[in-house]
């Protein structure tokens, strides 16, 4: 396995040998829940991660704690990632966990350099920061805090229902900045969630942490990812997933349709050949001209799932500006200048 592009000191270039085996300490843990799972502890030389010009993210800047995911989503588009430490994309990326230990301690010593800018950071959209194991190693408290005290504009794209555990700590952080929050549900459909999600909460406890949140004052939009096509969107899956998320209280609902990267695509084929080989060839000819589906099917998806969410009552999301943290007066009759305020990428 390859650590070089993740550990504090990496060996000099050109030196393509695996790292020592000193700077990873690989664990495994007799319980139920993490039963087949090799942890890997590592100590990585950066925590924020800009994102490639060329993606389509509507962002510049990710951390990410973890690689690779428990929840096994047999379409994640992140499995192309455990390729690069000599992993497979299949049941290792589901079962081989790389944890970066020092995440907290190293975005915290980040965000205080001179050369960061305080722009937006992007949560959970390589793989869930609120997996399994976010249980045992509680690396998002840190993270959160290192956000919030440096009042750094964040948002957090998850699954799992273990957000609502730092529930006080994003308050906290919603009081001095911008604080986006998202919950994924693709489809409500509870025999689908079975086979391709099958590491997830239920997308009911998922609606459950949107009602909470929302409850509780932090608004919480839905990503409803992916719309899975002939398997979860005939429009009465599209109709019921929409009402779900409508009764949630969610203040968003964006659609958007399976893509299949290199990595994800041979994997989630693999699947669909072994529960739905009648699909095989129309999946052939969607994807023939690569990882996304055809611009017409979706802009489909995305007109009947808007309709619905006007139907329901579902209205775009209301983004507001960052916040600073006040700045003191200090006593004397001059005036402090306005401290500058933070903009979106």
């Amino acid at each position: 396995m390859r650590w070089d592009n993740l550990v504090e000191n990496p060996r000099a270039a050109g030196d393509t040998a695996l790292f020592a085996t000193s700077a990873v300490t690989t664990r495994t843990f007799d319980t139920p829940e993490f039963r087949g799972i090799t942890f890997h502890e590592i100590r990585a030389r950066s925590i924020l991660n800009r994102v490639p010009g060329a993606s389509r993210m509507p962002f510049e800047w990710t951390v990410n704690p973890y690689r690779g995911c428990t929840h096994a989503c047999v379409y994640c588009f992140a499995r192309k990632t455990h390729s690069y430490l000599d992993l497979d994309t299949g049941l290792d990326f589901d079962s081989q966990i790389i944890v970066k230990i020092n995440a907290p301690e190293l975005l915290r010593r980040q965000l205080a350099s001179r050369q960061w800018q305080g722009a937006h950071v992007a949560m959970g959209t390589n793989v869930d920061c609120y997996q399994r194991a976010e249980g045992r190693y509680r690396l998002m408290p840190g993270i959160i805090a290192a956000l919030r005290d440096h009042a750094n504009p964040f948002s957090i794209l998850t699954k799992g229902t273990l957000i609502l555990r730092d529930l006080e700590l994003l308050r906290q952080a919603a009081e001095v900045t911008e604080v986006g929050i998202s919950v994924s549900v693709g489809f409500t459909d509870r025999e689908l969630w079975r086979t391709v999600e099958p590491g997830t909460p239920s997308p009911e406890r998922r609606l459950d942490v949107v009602r909470t949140l929302t409850d509780d004052g932090i608004g919480c939009g839905v990503l409803m990812a992916p719309v899975i096509p002939f398997l979860g969107d005939h429009p009465d899956q599209l109709r019921a997933t929409v009402r779900a998320i409508a009764a949630s209280g969610a203040t968003s609902v964006t659609p958007l349709v399976l893509h299949l990267r290199p990595g994800a695509r041979e994997w989630f084929m693999a699947w669909v050949a072994q529960h739905h080989p009648h699909l095989v060839q129309r999946y052939e000819r969607l994807y023939a001209e690569g990882a996304y589906a055809p611009k017409w099917y979706q802009r489909r998806i995305t007109r009947h799932v808007h309709e619905l969410a006007t139907e329901f009552g579902i209205g775009p999301a209301d983004r507001g500006m960052p916040r600073r943290i006040p700045v003191p007066q200090e006593p004397g009759p001059s005036i402090l200048p306005e401290p500058t305020q933070l903009t979106l990428l």
